[in-house]
C-alpha cells in the first residue's frame, strides 16, 4: 500500500477545497439565500459551514493538541461555531472566507508528522467509542466537506446550473466521442 502521510492529506484537502470554491463561484449572488426547504441552510449558511466546521478538528489537534476529549466543551464549540456560521456574508465574502479557512487547515495538514497521526485521541465513556487515530479524526474535515458539497451539488441543480465537475466530465466524454468517430 502507498504511504498517506501529511503531503497527501493537505493535497487532497485542498482538492476537495477547490471543487467546493468552483461550486460556490457558479451560484449567483442572488441566490445565496435559496433555502431547499424552509428548515435547510441558505447556500450562504451551507458554504459558510464548510467553510468554518475544520475549525473543531483544528482547536484539538492543532491548538490543544488533545489526547483525550474528556472535558472537551462540546456545547460551547458548537455554539461558537454557529454563531459564527450566522453572521451575514455577501458571495465574495464566503468565497474568501472558504479560501482562507481552507488554507489555514492545509497548511496545518502539510506540517503533521506519522507520528502525530498515528496517535489516538480517547472520548469520554458516555461516548461508548473507542480511541480514534487522529488520521482518522482529521479525514472527517474531508469527509464533511464533500457531505455537504453534494447538497451544494443538489442546490445547483435546482437552480438549473450543471456542476462544474458533471460538466467538464461531459466535456471529456465529448472528446472521446470524437476521437472515436474520426
Amino acid at each position: 500500500m502507498a504511504h498517506y502521510g501529511s503531503k497527501e492529506l493537505a493535497q487532497s484537502f485542498r482538492t476537495v477545497r477547490k471543487n467546493t470554491l468552483e461550486a460556490a463561484r457558479d451560484i449567483p449572488q442572488d441566490k445565496y439565500d435559496f433555502r431547499p426547504t424552509p428548515d435547510c441552510r441558505s447556500v450562504e449558511k451551507l458554504l459558510a459551514h464548510i467553510a468554518l466546521s475544520y475549525r473543531f478538528q483544528h482547536r484539538v489537534h492543532a491548538v490543544e493538541k488533545r489526547s483525550s476529549m474528556v472535558g472537551f466543551d462540546f456545547p460551547a464549540m458548537m455554539s461558537e461555531l454557529g454563531a459564527k456560521e450566522a453572521e451575514p456574508r455577501t458571495k465574495s465574502q464566503v468565497i474568501a472566507m472558504l479560501e482562507d479557512e481552507g488554507e489555514i487547515w492545509a497548511t496545518f495538514l502539510d506540517g503533521v508528522s506519522d507520528e502525530f497521526l498515528a496517535e489516538t485521541v480517547s472520548f469520554p465513556p458516555e461516548f461508548s467509542q473507542p480511541p480514534k487515530s487522529r488520521l482518522e479524526m482529521i479525514l472527517s474535515v474531508k469527509e464533511h466537506e464533500m457531505h455537504h458539497r453534494g447538497q451544494v451539488m443538489l442546490v445547483q441543480r435546482m437552480l438549473g446550473i450543471v456542476p462544474h465537475l458533471t460538466r467538464e466530465r461531459e466535456a471529456r466524454m465529448a472528446q472521446t466521442r470524437e476521437a472515436e468517430a474520426s
